[in-house]
This record gives C-alpha cells, structure tokens and sequence, in this order.
C-alpha cells in the first residue's frame, strides 16, 4: 500500500497494524516513495535487533572489564565522596 505524508498522519495507527501483520506500507512525499513502514524484526534471544540488552548478550565485556553489583555500588559511593 502506498500512502502520502498527511494521509499516513491521519491513519498512522491503523497503518502501524497493517504494517505488524504484513502488509508493505510505503508512505511517499510529494508522490516519490519516501519510506517503508515495517514491523521490527527480532533475533534468537527474542531481543529486538536494536536493543541494548540483545546487543550486550552478542558483545559481552572481556573478563578483565567485568565488576559485580558490589563493586559498582563501592565506586559509584567512592566517587559520590570525592565529591564532596
């Protein structure tokens, strides 16, 4: 479906649920395909591909750059006192 820039903002719910259920919507300017809306895709993990989480479990930190919760808290407070 194609669809111009005011119509698609009068109609962009509707056009978003065509779009998660497949549909190709092209919304165009001044009648020149301008962009396509489309449902975001999701990896294995179950991760949207642009979530930071997805992208933390795919590029984890090396060992040596790794602190566990007790250490952030103490460095977050060593930092807070330094501060003052």
């Amino acid at each position: 479906m194609q669809t111009n820039m005011l119509e698609s903002k009068n109609r962009f719910s509707e056009l978003v649920k065509r779009a998660q259920a497949g549909e190709e919507i092209v919304i165009t300017n001044r009648g020149v395909p301008a962009v396509r809306l489309e449902p975001v895709r999701t990896d294995s993990a179950g991760a949207a591909s642009g979530d930071i989480l997805g992208w933390l479990a795919r590029n984890p930190l090396p060992a040596h750059a790794r602190r566990s919760p007790e250490e952030i808290a103490a460095d977050i407070q060593r930092e807070r006192e330094e501060w003052r």
